[in-house]
């Protein structure tokens, strides 16, 4: 991307009052700033970039503005494709992990579901994004290895997902990205950050943490007493059956790993699938 277009302090508005920006993250859809408000507080803004999938970003705005700060960071100004964020701290939740454990830190994840499916006095936003449309990849995924004759996970996933999303448990608004890296601890408890604002079975909001840490996938999060364990707290806080959760893990893992093979990234996506199996074979013993 060209130096001159990405985005910076200068187009922030005035009214914002912030000073002092310290880029602190970047990405591929945005850069992350950290600020000074005018009473002397520190707030974030993400600058988004031009990229494919802004409504991403964009619907997530509009779900911290719902949430209104209630088990998520606030959203304190919204101009353009610029966001004035709360400053969720320091802490993530896998640092919590690695000082005190992986199940305080499952613990912490299942209070942090609890706390955002809880009841909203206000409409949820109006351009949540149907959970089928995530789905797109591993549908294709599994189409191409149908039509090559291949017995592949992502065919047995593709049928598990479409009988999710076909029959949800309830319809919920959902994070749709939550794991140990987008949950934060700071001065009012623990916060998510980065949501993606969906329409589905809070199912999927569990799957992702069968995953994380990525780091992980070798040891962690393929410990089948973790993943039981993940399963059966998850479903209580989410009033379902353990083996739907996990069928939700596995839909959740082979949708990521479809994402890997279309960026022919083949090491992410092996190490990935490896989750998969491992959930699997979990999911037998239900």
């Amino acid at each position: 991307m060209d130096q001159a277009v990405v985005p910076g302090p200068d187009r922030w508005p005035d009214h914002w009052n912030v000073s002092d920006p310290e880029l602190i993250a970047e990405t591929f859809s945005s850069r992350i700033w950290k600020v000074r408000l005018a009473d002397g507080k520190p707030a974030v803004v993400k600058a988004l970039k031009p990229f494919d999938d802004v409504a991403d970003e964009l619907r997530g705005a509009h779900y911290l503005s719902w949430r209104d700060g209630i088990g998520a960071v606030r959203l304190l100004g919204f101009e353009g494709h610029d966001m004035l964020l709360e400053y969720g701290g320091d802490r993530l939740l896998v640092d919590e992990l690695n000082e005190h454990g992986d199940r305080h830190a499952t613990e912490i994840a299942n209070e942090m579901m609890a706390r955002l499916f809880s009841p909203s006095d206000a409409p949820p936003p109006a351009d949540l994004q149907p959970l089928r449309e995530r789905f797109v990849s591993l549908f294709n995924k599994a189409e191409l290895d149908r039509n090559a004759g291949l017995q592949s996970p992502y065919r047995d996933a593709a049928t598990i997902a479409e009988r999710l999303l076909s029959n949800p448990h309830e319809l919920r608004v959902l994070h749709g990205d939550l794991h140990h890296d987008n949950i934060l601890l700071g001065e009012r408890g623990w916060l998510v950050i980065d949501p993606k604002g969906i329409l589905g079975d809070p199912g999927f909001d569990a799957a992702n943490f069968f995953y994380n840490p990525l780091d992980r996938h070798h040891d962690l999060c393929v410990d089948p007493q973790r993943i039981a364990y993940m399963a059966e707290m998850f479903a209580k806080t989410l009033g379902q059956r353990p083996d739907d959760i996990l069928d939700h893990a596995i839909a959740w893992g082979c949708l990521s790993s479809s994402w890997h093979a279309e960026d022919e990234n083949d090491e992410d996506e092996a190490s990935e699938l490896a989750v998969v199996a491992a959930v699997r074979a979990v999911r037998a013993s239900f």
